[in-house]
């Protein structure tokens, strides 16, 4: 039975890509009293990235400024007396975002000379630098003679990931090598820093972000043994024990407020902070996870999550995914995650490469206006006009990989393209065609999970693409045979912490129970059309078969055939 208090309110906190939301929630009604929203300052002027070389960093500051400012306003709009019985906080991040840290467990970038190196900053998830060291870790992982590490990690590293980012920036940067005591990601260091602990002896970690990012497993007594850091790279020597052994299930309490932290936020010292975990697994329990259940947080990229029962998946290994933890999301249950690295980022890109004359308007007031009116307008105007195409009558079929690969089978090497173009081919044809293309991936996301024997009982969306956009998840549905069921809350992430914060502060005895309290439901349900869907099974034949094209030609530039003019198929 819950233990249910009448005035006990809890506080979410979701840190996605580009800003930080809070959300005040209800206890036992679920009312989400107040929220609000702050963006990055330094991330949203294009600071410490590189999108043409894949690189993409966020500044700490930025997170504890945005963070401060969206709790704080969050309770400015709510009286004093409903401050008071804030009793609990959790918060979610994106991940694998990760930064090298001192001694202290401070991010480099806070200490005066590291302020402006991107190297001592958040590696955050999108920032493909590090393709190489992945390479080398899947590499070495199926050929040393020891344990495969991967193995919980669908058999493939990544270049998104904890381990890989690390390597890179040690071998990058000697200054950050010889400051660097530990690495911590973003969803420890938060709960940690709000709480006092961010020595990285004493920093709860999560469950989550290990077992996803870290190939952390209790069969391997934890992280990857020493041997296997070593023979990776020297550089690695003597990092694993100054790391962690034992995780955290985000249930669990990471402590309370600091004084310095209570003052600031407004609050009081006996507010519980929760361990951290990633966004898309708290966005899941928020939408209404339940076992067999998929549920597609669907933003920027998209993380797929799905959970079974820990007894029915023991013994049963799903390659291709980006892991499979137990605890990771619901304790008792096995999370496994899946995703596209490009979801509404193939969106914007289009959107930004239609904008591109704009910039002929000039720099001044007017023009930065005028620009401004016409961007905001271009995305709902293409959906518009390609909800007026058929399928058939685009002639195209995309592939979606223009941020590569992330399941099924990690690969960031590769990348997008566009078959089938005209001298007809329009922005709204190519704008359904993109639409369509991440459907597709995404369809191949629930037959990898299918083709290991893992069953798929009911598709649940959340995020700002479900939110926004009718004809994707009409295309969606008819592309998946399914119907796909889009949560109420339009902060379904944060939603998702909030119900946490609620389990670490003994205010409800489980997940389960807070989700029942506090689960928002659903708004609307989207029906396949079986025209559609047989139509878009023959397409899907194509998407797959050109996607196969592209893998040989990606293989074949990479280790292409000495002394031959010839395309090298790789067996």
């Amino acid at each position: 039975m819950s233990t249910l208090d009448t005035s006990a309110l809890v506080i979410g906190v979701d840190f996605g890509t580009d800003s930080c939301r809070s959300l005040i929630v209800d206890t036992i009604t679920g009312e989400q009293v107040a929220s609000a929203v702050e963006f990055y300052p330094r991330w949203k002027a294009g600071m410490y990235c590189d999108p043409d070389r894949n690189v993409f960093r966020q500044h700490p500051q930025d997170y504890i400024d945005a963070f401060t400012l969206a709790v704080r306003n969050a309770l400015a709009g709510v009286s004093d007396e409903v401050r008071a019985n804030v009793r609990a906080m959790s918060i979610d991040t994106t991940g694998s975002t990760s930064v090298a840290v001192d001694r202290a467990g401070t991010p480099l970038a806070l200490t005066e000379p590291f302020r402006d190196n991107p190297n001592a900053m958040f590696v955050l998830w999108k920032d493909h630098t590090a393709v190489r060291e992945a390479d080398e870790i899947n590499t070495l992982a199926r050929n040393w003679g020891g344990v495969d590490f991967t193995r919980y990690v669908g058999g493939v590293y990544s270049a998104e990931w904890f381990w890989a980012n690390m390597l890179h920036v040690l071998r990058v940067d000697p200054a950050v090598r010889a400051s660097v005591y530990s690495w911590v990601e973003h969803c420890d260091w938060m709960p940690a820093l709000l709480t006092g602990t961010t020595a990285p002896d004493v920093m709860k970690r999560s469950r989550c972000a290990a077992g996803h990012k870290a190939m952390w497993h209790e069969s391997f007594d934890g992280l990857p043994g020493e041997a296997f850091l070593v023979r990776l790279d020297p550089l690695l020597a003597g990092m694993r024990e100054r790391l962690y052994r034992d995780t955290y299930t985000a249930d669990t309490a990471a402590g309370t407020l600091t004084p310095q932290w209570a003052d600031t936020l407004g609050l009081t010292t006996d507010v519980v902070v929760g361990v951290g975990a990633f966004d898309a697994h708290m966005g899941a329990v928020g939408a209404g996870i339940r076992p067999y259940s998929l549920v597609k947080v669907m933003g920027t990229s998209t993380c797929d999550i799905l959970m079974a029962p820990a007894a029915e998946v023991d013994g049963r290994i799903v390659k291709g995914i980006c892991g499979q933890v137990e605890g990771s999301v619901i304790s008792g249950m096995t999370g496994m995650e899946a995703g596209q690295s490009a979801f509404g980022d193939v969106y914007a890109w289009f959107r930004q490469l239609l904008a591109w004359p704009l910039a002929l308007l000039g720099d001044t007031p007017d023009a930065q206006s005028q620009r401004d009116g016409i961007l905001h307008r271009i995305l709902p105007e293409l959906e518009r006009q390609a909800a007026l195409e058929s399928p058939v009558d685009t002639g195209m079929v995309a592939i979606d990989w223009l941020n590569g690969r992330r399941t099924p089978f990690a690969d960031q090497t590769l990348r997008g393209a566009l078959f089938g173009l005209t001298l007809g081919s329009d922005a709204p044809k190519i704008y359904r065609a993109l639409i369509e293309a991440t459907a597709f991936g995404a369809r191949a996301i629930v037959e990898r999970f299918r083709e290991e024997g893992i069953r798929i009982d009911e598709v649940i969306a959340v995020g700002g693409v479900a939110k926004k956009s009718p004809l994707n998840m009409q295309i969606v549905a008819n592309v998946f045979g399914l119907d796909i069921r889009v949560a109420k809350s339009d902060q379904a992430v944060a939603l998702g912490a909030a119900m946490f914060a609620a389990v670490a502060a003994g205010l409800h005895d489980s997940v389960e129970s807070a989700q029942r309290h506090m689960g928002s439901g659903f708004e609307t349900t989207y029906t396949p059309d079986p025209e559609a869907t047989a139509i878009y099974d023959r397409l899907y034949r194509q998407y797959r078969e050109y996607g196969a094209l592209i893998e040989r030609l990606s293989a074949a530039e990479a280790h292409p055939a000495p002394h031959s003019t010839e395309l090298c198929t790789p067996n």
